[in-house]
């Protein structure tokens, strides 16, 4: 251990954190925690851009973003003590906007009521010991399908952000126009972060984010007057940069959640899909995670598993009362973890730097969507990164796996997905005799699912 290492941390941070007996040090988890912020910072404005898309406000989205971040990883740090930083999830923000209040024209009040519930649910499971057994009976296949599926529908949208794929009434999508202003701006950012990421720099997303939106200020646009105006907004003073955070813009979405309409026949499966998701993206980061510090056991589980999993639900409740999609624990706390976070401090001090971003509200409404979209496009990369541990010799294992990856994005739906996925696989074992292999979670599932396409919901 270094002497680093060694040197006691203040009393009740040393105490409560154990940091000296991690081999970390006050120091190190600061650093670790600042890291883990720079690779999770771009949500503070991918997220407005996406959910503002539902007609809600991206000041008032971007500070519940920082505010749920910040609140999830403080207690992250504390109740768990694992350096896990948490915000709302990608994906399920994209599921939120884009299919459930675009696509079903479900206000987006309801649809954060949902997220609620989602949360009350991941919770009660988190509490009984049978949420062990439902993850372990999802089909490995499945769950490294549906991480895949979901990349490549982020990246969708982040290519349709960008002017690169458009509809076509003879081919559904095509190439979009290479050469316009916004699409070259996107290229621009692209290939940026691209070299960005590359070059391992901290905060790749963001850095590119931000330098690809002081391009776009330069870059004129057809407005919707006919006149030429900046792709983005150059700011004129510092209020269009930092302000305090204001009620009047945070009450746009605090508190707007209705739950009682949530609890409608109809939205039965947008709240399982919310559920589903949540579940098995928590557990396989945290696995990934653990594994990462070296405190997985036999088990398959680490110390504070549990209380992790409390953290998780307990934020996604607090996440849809701040107005915002499902928090959720982010694989980039693992850039905390490299540059040597061990205890919850890590988590602490990523949430401090959340709360803090709240001050930079008005951004929300600078930052454009062609500066946004080539993050979506590399986090989905990043997503789809289980795509190749997918076992495609057996084939009743490999199209189910399949129809999950492909059913996503082209039917613009996670839950789409997830069904196709999910009664292919049951169907498949029961046809080719092998009824043994499904679990009693996948039988429950399936026929959920047949009920769910009968009421003509899909």
């Amino acid at each position: 251990m270094s002497e680093q290492s060694r040197a006691a941390a203040p009393g009740w941070l040393e105490r409560y954190f154990a940091i000296s007996r991690a081999g970390s040090s006050v120091g190190t988890e600061v650093v670790a925690g600042l890291t883990t912020f720079m690779t999770m910072a771009y949500i503070l404005f991918v997220n407005p851009n996406i959910l503002s898309a539902t007609g809600m406000d991206p000041q008032a989205v971007l500070m519940a973003t920082a505010l749920s971040a910040g609140f999830a990883s403080i207690l992250m740090g504390f109740l768990a003590r694992l350096p896990f930083a948490l915000a709302p999830g990608m994906g399920l923000n994209a599921y939120f906007a884009f299919t459930v209040v675009l696509g079903m024209d479900i206000p987006w009040q309801v649809v954060l009521g949902a997220v609620f519930i989602d949360g009350l649910i991941f919770l009660i499971l988190s509490l009984l010991p049978i949420r062990e057994r439902i993850i372990q009976e999802i089909p490995l296949n499945l769950k490294l399908a549906t991480s895949s599926a979901i990349g490549l529908f982020i990246a969708f949208i982040g290519l349709s952000q960008a002017g690169l794929v458009v509809d076509s009434p003879a081919t559904l999508v095509t190439l979009g126009e290479i050469g316009a202003p916004g699409t070259l701006v996107s290229l621009f950012g692209l290939l940026l972060t691209g070299v960005l990421m590359a070059r391992r720099v901290k905060g790749a997303l963001i850095w590119g984010i931000l330098a690809t939106t002081v391009v776009a200020m330069f870059v004129r646009v057809p407005g919707e007057d006919g006149t030429l105006r900046p792709l983005a907004a150059v700011p004129g003073s510092l209020s269009d940069i930092v302000a305090l955070p204001s009620w009047s813009v945070m009450s746009q979405t605090f508190g707007q959640l209705e739950i009682v309409d949530a609890l409608q026949l109809g939205l039965v499966a947008i709240v399982f899909t919310f559920t589903f998701v949540d579940m098995f993206d928590t557990a396989g980061t945290f696995i990934g995670l653990a594994t990462k510090l070296g405190i997985v056991n036999e088990k398959g589980s680490f110390p504070g598993a549990g209380r992790a999993l409390l953290a998780d639900a307990i934020s996604t409740m607090f996440g849809a009362v701040m107005g915002t999609s499902t928090v959720t624990t982010y694989v980039e706390s693992a850039a905390g973890v490299a540059a040597g976070g061990r205890t919850g401090l890590t988590a602490v001090v990523t949430g401090v730097l959340f709360l803090l971003a709240a001050f930079f509200s008005p951004l929300a409404l600078i930052i454009p969507g062609q500066a946004t979209a080539p993050a979506l496009i590399i986090v989905g990369l990043l997503m789809a990164e289980p795509i190749k541990r997918i076992n495609l010799e057996d084939y009743t294992e490999a199209l189910p796996a399949f129809l999950t990856l492909i059913m996503m994005p082209l039917t613009y739906s996670i839950a789409n997905g997830l069904i196709f996925g999910i009664l292919s696989y049951v169907l498949l074992k029961v046809i080719t005799g092998r009824v043994s292999d499904v679990k009693p979670t996948m039988w429950v599932l399936a026929v959920l699912f047949i009920f769910y396409i009968a009421y003509g919901q899909l």
